[in-house]
């Protein structure tokens, strides 16, 4: 995710922070969900009544959670991951240890992954992650995330952000990576595209604190660049990137009519409910610039006769591990995230990438910390009053500006 703030310093006003649009662990250990056994949760893919029912996106990394002999049975594995940032060192080495670490080749069947956006910030770091990921899986599916489309290091290459997105996908062609709708096994993928837009945010403003601008915090409004009739101001860039998903209506439906189950993904968050509520963020202006509307009534026109389980969709974007199921959909979210997020706050590297889908939708689950929050907790969209590690966040800001 983009949003950065002025970290705490005396002597500085302008350095900015990576980890500024995240939320701080609930008041619970986020150790104690790491040495639960892993379990199954019959029917875990169903809601209860009107509620929201999370599971976990956290599972235990493919290798040790499926024994040889049953990875030798399965036809047909996909695995989900999001926010590779491969302009991080550490972050392409993970990528070129993935296919041994996997397994993917091993055996019979299929294995093939899901990338949902924000794969590198430039077009050369892109190529190389995705020519890699395309050597260790026999399928890679992918959408475009906002950094993928930043321009401040392209060095005047693109005119601006769109045609960038069309290098993008011209680059994906000829590796073979899937940008479309295609079945798998008995088990359909449909990309969608999409991008945020203010008015996604529904619920009541944190008016306690002084919170730095959008244009100040998100760097999106400087690293992009768009033609005149498109902005992040209002709905015009969401609107435009989810007509894109027009072009391949044909395709979608026959995936749709030839597959038992749907896995849709984006990079963009489809509902609020998937991000902590404001109290809770350091950038409590987060959710203005995470999701589209748009792309929640799109992917759920997809899955709308899907039941039982039969529904997923796959988002990135706030670096938030995320597992739940609200109205019948299952959504999921494994982003690598940046190095520092991971030694602050995730689940860690060896649970990633989540394999969602082994011949059917994974029901084996580890608590995933923001889900897991929410299932015992209620949400309190009309309560702002920060969290305690917020507001102390936000005291020491406040001492040195």
């Amino acid at each position: 995710m983009t949003p950065h703030l002025p970290a705490v310093s005396s002597s500085s006003t302008t350095t900015t922070s990576r980890a500024a649009a995240a939320a701080a662990a609930p008041p619970s250990s986020p150790h104690q969900y790491r040495r639960r056994r892993r379990r199954r949760v019959p029917g875990c893919l169903r809601p209860r009544a009107a509620s929201v029912r999370c599971c976990a996106a956290a599972a235990p990394a493919p290798q040790a959670a499926v024994p040889a002999a049953a990875r030798a049975e399965a036809t047909t594995r996909v695995f989900v991951v999001s926010d590779l940032h491969t302009d991080y060192p550490e972050n392409m080495e993970w990528v070129r240890r993935l296919p041994a670490e996997v397994g993917a080749g091993k055996g019979e069947g299929v294995d093939a992954l899901v990338v949902a956006g924000d794969v590198a910030e430039t077009r050369d770091n892109f190529a190389r992650t995705m020519e890699m990921l395309r050597d260790g899986f026999a399928a890679v599916f992918y959408v475009p995330g906002n950094h993928d489309l930043w321009l401040r290091r392209e060095g005047g290459r693109y005119m601006d952000s769109l045609e960038k997105l069309t290098a993008l996908l011209d680059a994906c062609s000829e590796l073979g990576v899937d940008t479309g709708p295609r079945t798998i096994g008995d088990l359909g993928i449909i990309p969608l595209f999409s991008w945020y837009h203010k008015s996604f945010d529904k619920e009541k403003d944190v008016s306690s604190v002084r919170v730095p601008s959008l244009e100040m915090a998100c760097k999106d409004f400087h690293a992009c660049q768009w033609p005149s009739d498109l902005t992040n101001d209002d709905e015009a860039l969401a609107l435009y990137f989810d007509k894109l998903n027009d072009k391949n209506h044909d395709a979608t439906e026959e995936v749709k009519s030839s597959s038992k189950q749907i896995l849709t993904f984006s990079h963009f968050v489809p509902r609020q409910e998937l991000c902590p509520e404001k109290r809770m963020l350091y950038y409590p202006y987060l959710p203005k610039v995470i999701g589209s509307d748009f792309l929640e009534r799109r992917l759920r026109d997809i899955h709308s006769n899907r039941k039982d389980g039969g529904a997923c969709h796959v988002f990135g974007h706030t670096h938030f591990c995320w597992d739940s199921v609200v109205d019948e959909i299952r959504y999921v979210q494994a982003p690598l995230a940046y190095p520092r997020e991971r030694k602050r706050r995730m689940n860690g590297e060896g649970w990633l990438p989540f394999c969602v889908y082994r011949d059917g939708f994974n029901p084996e689950i580890y608590p995933a910390l923001w889900s897991d929050y929410y299932n015992k907790n209620k949400r309190e969209p009309e309560n702002t009053q920060l969290a305690p590690w917020v507001a102390s966040h936000f005291a020491r800001y406040h001492k040195f500006h």
